[in-house]
């Protein structure tokens, strides 16, 4: 008489440490991967939301800037999320609803949006922290009721501050804005100020400038930042503005005079300086500013028929237009017949980010993205210890890094291949029965993602737009959350 068979032996479940070192090995520049771990189980989500991992997620990551992302846009297109990434795998950021908001700027982990225009209503600004959902409104300031167009930066001003990971901080937002002088005939005047958080006040004082031109049009660019104090705005018609938050002057200064009506992009030139992009038939010209003579001089010519596909510059009419500059990375956003693509100016890497949709202006957002518990404000999640394990044999810690460290590497390349659900099966032996399936779920989800990577790009696919809404595809719901709203 055959006996039964036992029943198989549960697995122990992997250590704390052991979880959190796997999901800090993960690669920055691709937050789903770290996204769809997180939902694998209560475990995993658990480490990543904890609010030490991303300090430590930062800090694994200290030898490289933050990533960049993706990209906000004001296309009028409902077919084509708010936000678009530029990552190995699709994901979306909640971004508050073009209808109501124009993006005008994002930087340390910010994005900034103006209200529309509603007849006499005053119009609003908002501040939306990228990790956390976060938003705060600030109203914009009582001003000349004939401003047109106008244009803000955000940006932390935290001396010491690295802007890795600003969330909480204190911020600065400077408003650019330009009413007409009407004794003098087609000229304007255009005026800074600046609100501070920690205040929660506007400056008294507006910083202005004349100038002999209409008034000055802010709605195809995005600011720059140089340094800690040096903004710089450009208006539509190619007009920039310095503004020098620590010795609050203000200049303008002509983009480069050329024979034809080029479009400029702001950018940093390769001394540090500021600098601007353009686009020629098969060429991208990177103009710099010399200090002394303040003359434009051309300092990189690159040509675009090396780098990019013959689809892209088949049609000898069509215009090779930059739309924008991501800080930090030095990687400028090209708009072509065949697309839209991201050129990295180091190492001239191309990769393209989706069809060409038409638009007139991008904001790149550079940052790091990590699951965050909405609620951990209100510790709500079970703490964890933190203590050092090991100091009197020295080395368990050690262990841990190194058990880590080989686990991720077996499972390495799956996960940059996209093949998820083979990468945690890998790596992943702490699931009980109760939530299989919610993993099985979780990475169908990525195989698909993953297998149709570049249909969802170039498509903007609103599945991809639907998971934002679901899912809280920035990690917001990784753990329970909070009602979105303004703070």
């Amino acid at each position: 008489m055959s006996m039964a068979a036992p029943p198989p032996r549960r697995r122990p479940s992997l250590p704390y440490e052991l979880v959190e070192e796997i999901l800090l090995r993960l690669p920055p520049d691709d937050p789903a991967c770290l996204l769809r771990l997180s939902f694998a189980c209560k475990a995993w989500g658990r480490a990543a939301s904890q609010p030490g991992f991303r300090r430590r997620f930062i800090e694994q990551h200290q030898h490289r800037p933050p990533p960049l992302i993706g990209f906000l846009h004001n296309w009028e297109d409902e077919r084509v999320p708010r936000f678009l990434s530029t990552t190995a795998s699709p994901f979306s950021l909640p971004a508050p609803d073009r209808a109501s908001w124009l993006a005008l700027d994002c930087r340390h982990g910010r994005a900034l949006f103006l209200s529309e225009s509603e007849g006499s209503g005053a119009q609003q600004l908002l501040v939306w922290d990228l990790n956390t959902g976060i938003r705060r409104r600030i109203p914009v300031p009582p001003l000349h009721s004939s401003y047109v167009s106008p244009t803000a930066a955000v940006l932390c001003p935290a001396d010491g501050c690295d802007h890795r990971d600003c969330n909480g901080g204190p911020f600065r937002v400077v408003f650019v804005f330009t009413v007409y002088r009407l004794q003098i005939m087609y000229a304007g005047l255009t005026s800074v100020c600046v609100y501070s958080s920690e205040t929660g006040t506007w400056s008294g004082a507006l910083k202005k400038i004349s100038h002999r031109s209409d008034a000055l049009k802010f709605t195809c660019h995005s600011s720059l930042l140089l340094g800690r104090s040096l903004l710089y705005f450009m208006s539509d018609r190619g007009f920039i503005l310095e503004y020098d938050l620590t010795s609050n002057v203000l200049i303008g200064f002509e983009t480069p005079d050329v024979n034809f009506d080029p479009i400029f992009n702001l950018m940093v030139a390769e001394d540090g300086g500021i600098g601007v992009s353009e686009g020629f038939s098969s060429h991208l010209k990177l103009w710099s500013r010399e200090e002394g003579d303040a003359e434009w001089v051309i300092s990189r010519v690159i040509d675009l028929q090396n780098l990019l596909p013959p689809a892209a510059l088949v049609d000898a009419e069509a215009e090779v237009m930059v739309l924008g500059f991501a800080e930090g990375v030095n990687v400028i956003f090209v708009n072509t017949v065949a697309g839209l693509f991201t050129i990295e100016l180091q190492s001239e890497r191309v990769k393209k980010v989706c069809d060409n949709h038409g638009f007139c202006n991008l904001i790149p957002v550079v940052s790091f993205c990590t699951p965050v518990d909405r609620l951990k404000y209100q510790d709500l999640l079970p703490s964890i210890p933190s203590e050092d394990v090991g100091d009197e044999e020295g080395g368990e810690e050690d262990k841990t890094v190194d058990e880590a460290q080989q686990l991720l590497d077996k499972g390495s390349n799956t996960i940059k291949e996209g093949g998820f659900v083979d990468a945690v099966e890998r790596v992943s032996h702490d699931l009980n029965a109760s939530e299989q399936s919610q993993v099985n779920d979780s990475l169908d989800d990525v195989s698909r993602s993953a297998s149709n990577e570049e249909s969802v790009k170039d498509t903007a696919s609103e599945d991809d737009a639907k998971d934002s809404k679901t899912s809280g595809s920035n990690g917001e719901d990784a753990a329970p959350s909070l009602e979105k709203g303004d703070s």
